[in-house]
């Protein structure tokens, strides 16, 4: 029996090997049916036909088995190659993070480094500063002692000026309140209108009303411990407008450095 054109067309599609043994099996088949043609009967003859036409069926279905497994081949292989895409991006990904990571590291090496520079700045100009600072202390409380110690001399008059009889001297005293050691730059006592005062003075550069609170609080809790009335007195080189005023309304007398002799 010759091979139909469609058994061959499906025969083509055909993994090679698999195709070669179905040939050798088709005309090892012819070759037996020439040398029986003579010999089958014609229901046997029938039978050959239907497996003849079983097997091509079913390599029919073979072709089309192969031809599915083709395309789920082709089907993976396209997923494969989207796989490693995406795998060579997430490396290249990774890469740049890498990067800024190394970048970062560096730039937090340079801030670091930057700091400790600065930090040592800092501690450099924080000991100059420290070290201005006593100096500006020291001039000051050299200047102040120096107006103390004109104020001394020159206050009896200044003060009889306004009605008070300094008795006895003027001096730097400490005095101990709230258990503590204050210092108070001017202490004595005198009259005033024939009654005894306790005169308690303050000498500045150029005071703040911070300083003149501090003199107030120490002077009447001084007064009340001796149980005197106190005059009080504010000496200074420099009073700013609004210091002055508000050492006047706390009944404290400004007097200037050039009120005194020098």
């Amino acid at each position: 029996m010759p091979i139909s054109a469609t058994l061959v067309r499906k025969l083509t599609t055909l993994d090679p090997a698999l195709r070669d043994v179905l040939l050798s099996f088709i005309e090892e088949m012819e070759r037996q049916r020439e040398q029986l043609a003579q010999q089958v009967t014609q229901a046997e003859f029938a039978e050959l036909t239907a497996i003849v036409a079983k097997l091509g069926h079913t390599v029919a279905e073979l072709a089309e088995a192969q031809k599915r497994t083709e395309q789920r081949v082709n089907e993976l292989a396209e997923a494969q190659k989207r796989t490693e895409q995406r795998v060579n991006e997430l490396a290249e990904a990774q890469k740049r993070t890498e990067e800024r990571l190394t970048r970062l590291e560096t730039t937090v090496a340079e801030l670091i480094e930057a700091q400790k520079r600065t930090e040592e700045e800092i501690r450099l100009l924080s000991r100059e500063v420290r070290t201005l600072r006593e100096r500006v202390e020291g001039v000051s409380n050299a200047v102040g002692y120096t107006l103390e110690d004109r104020a001394f001399r020159s206050l009896p008059a200044r003060l009889s000026e306004e009605g008070i009889e300094v008795v006895g001297r003027l001096v730097r005293r400490y005095v101990r309140v709230g258990g503590k050691e204050r210092q108070i730059n001017i202490y004595g006592h005198g009259r005033h209108n024939s009654s005894e005062v306790l005169i308690l003075g303050e000498v500045k550069v150029r005071p703040s009303r911070k300083e003149v609170d501090r003199f107030l609080r120490l002077a009447r809790r001084l007064a009340e411990a001796e149980g005197r009335e106190a005059f009080l007195l504010f000496v200074a080189y420099d009073f700013p407008p609004a210091t002055e005023a508000y050492i006047r309304e706390q009944g404290i007398l400004p007097i200037w450095s050039y009120e005194l002799a020098v």
